[in-house]
């Protein structure tokens, strides 16, 4: 689940909403109101339910063979998701929409960019979209999707390694 050219998606477990209002997002670190989305590359960041914990991590110009070999695995593609064992029936279970917005009305934020925002509300392209199969995505896209009994030991090795990386509601993992 990918947004088309001039889009960028929002993902929600909420097939409901109608028009996206910006807002203060609890977890975020930036006080102005804004409307969250996500281009082409960082939708796989995404493709969980929204509580989940998950560390994520992929090859960059600077990743070295040997950390791409160490965390990644040789073979085993470009980039690799991991979650922990508390959280895999959710990700079988959830049911994920994607909401289809125009990119016109987002710009960058990060640095390097990690999302879109918009500080005007948005009104969705057309419905949401079911985003399916959680698995089959990650096949598709070439991305390993690993299970762990505690996501701090990875974690760790990935952010102090060479490899891009991205981790998302951690507050939720094992302590």
């Amino acid at each position: 689940m990918r947004p088309e050219p001039g889009e960028v998606l929002h993902f929600s477990e909420d097939p409901t909403i109608e028009r996206f209002v910006p807002h203060v997002a609890k977890t975020s670190s930036k006080r102005e109101p804004y409307v969250w989305a996500v281009g082409h590359e960082r939708c796989p960041d995404y493709w969980f339910p929204r509580a989940c914990p998950r560390a994520m991590a992929w090859t960059g110009p600077r990743t070295t063979e040997e950390d791409r070999t160490r965390i990644v695995g040789s073979g085993c593609g470009d980039r690799v998701h991991a979650i922990e064992y508390g959280w895999l029936k959710a990700l079988m279970d959830v049911r994920l929409f994607a909401y289809r917005l125009p990119a016109d009305d987002f710009a960058p934020i990060g640095d390097p960019p990690h999302a879109v925002v918009s500080t005007v509300p948005v009104v969705p392209l057309g419905p949401p979209e079911p985003v399916g199969d959680l698995f089959e995505l990650h096949e598709e896209a070439g991305i390993q999707l690993r299970v762990l009994a505690n996501l701090w030991p990875f974690w760790n090795e990935v952010t102090a390694s060479t490899l891009e990386f991205s981790g998302i509601r951690l507050r939720n993992a094992r302590r």
